[in-house]
């Protein structure tokens, strides 16, 4: 039996608490921002994580308040909410569907995102603000039609998996033929993007997706109740007094929204919306959906990521999304055996 705290706040209100999973949270937390400082740091001009935090602090030359502040600091920050946007987003989808695959990745909405994007690049030359454009509204386009398409007397997780896997298949093909479409300067800038990349991120990415964060993220938290109650199944979550399809409306909406803002700003970069949420289940061994521990777990490992594409090649740099590939089919690989073993599959 696991141990759970109750604390009852000045206001009455009851707040239960998993001391393993508030750790795992508040070390991951940590172990996110000791990432960014060392992120910060990496780079044709380096510096010691203490020169980073005085430099943060004000207390840097001239030339470290430039690099610090104006260059990497904005790209770091950036990165950790698109990791956290795509971890939340896909343990909302993994909730909502209650099937470990049922992941933005697979669910077709990144590849809505790709179709808005290469649709502004490839037919109309757009700059980045409109490719970025797109790709939320390609990204909300695919969400609005797998969750119509799933509908019938409700939106049950098998048929939503199955349809955003067909939905996912087609986009794939139309990503196909806008690239056979492009001139060969809009299709290396169409690949370059759905690759996922954080080069050229400043602060007209960040602010906009700061607020997305501050207003999703604390709502999926907010539902955190509801949504372990929808893990049991429509039939006990009525039972429980849950509202089934105006909290499944919510949640995917915001979902929806988090993977669209998140591939908007940086590509879609995969496998952090599968593994992130799945990880932090195993690491803070505490059932629902586990969003904030999703949300810090996704974010250290979108940082970890970007410095092993940036200085562990030496001067080859990788574009953040082939190290996130790589990285989840190992993870990905690990589990099949791991289940396998398991008698699970």
């Amino acid at each position: 039996m696991k141990a759970v705290k109750a604390i009852r706040t000045p206001g009455g209100l009851s707040v239960r608490v998993d001391p393993r999973a508030a750790l795992a949270v508040l070390l991951l937390l940590a172990a996110a921002l000791a990432a960014a400082v060392v992120l910060v740091g990496s780079g044709d001009f380096p510096m010691a994580p203490g020169e980073v935090v005085a430099t943060l602090l004000g207390d840097g030359t001239a030339a470290q308040e430039f690099i610090v502040r104006d260059v990497r600091l904005p790209r770091v920050l950036v990165a950790l909410l698109v990791g956290a946007a795509l971890a939340v987003g896909g343990a909302l989808f993994q909730s909502i569907s209650r099937n470990p695959l049922g992941s933005p990745d697979v669910l077709g909405f990144a590849q809505g995102s790709s179709v808005g994007a290469l649709t502004v690049i490839v037919l109309f030359g757009g700059d980045a603000f409109a490719t970025a454009g797109g790709a939320m509204a390609g990204g909300l386009a695919t969400g609005a039609a797998v969750y119509l398409l799933a509908w019938k007397r409700g939106v049950h997780g098998y048929r939503l998996v199955l349809v955003g896997i067909g939905i996912a298949a087609m986009l794939t093909g139309a990503i196909h033929y806008l690239v056979t479409k492009a001139d060969l300067v809009d299709a290396t800038r169409a690949v370059t993007w759905m690759t996922g990349s954080l080069d050229g991120l400043d602060w007209s990415q960040f602010w906009p997706l700061l607020a997305v964060c501050a207003v999703l993220i604390p709502l999926s938290l907010a539902y955190g109740r509801p949504l372990r109650m929808l893990e049991m199944g429509d039939d006990a979550a009525y039972a429980l007094g849950i509202r089934v399809e105006r909290t499944r409306a919510v949640l995917m909406g915001s979902a929806v929204l988090l993977t669209a803002v998140a591939t908007a700003a940086a590509g879609p970069i995969v496998f952090v919306a599968l593994s992130a949420p799945q990880l932090a289940r195993r690491l803070t061994r505490s059932p629902g959906p586990n969003v904030a521990a999703s949300a810090v777990l996704g974010a250290a490992l979108l940082v970890v990521a970007d410095w092993v594409a940036t200085s562990a090649f030496g001067d080859r740099r990788l574009p953040v999304g082939v190290v996130t590939g790589v990285l989840g089919g190992v993870y990905l690989l690990w589990l099949l055996v791991t289940e396998r073993k398991a008698g699970r599959i």
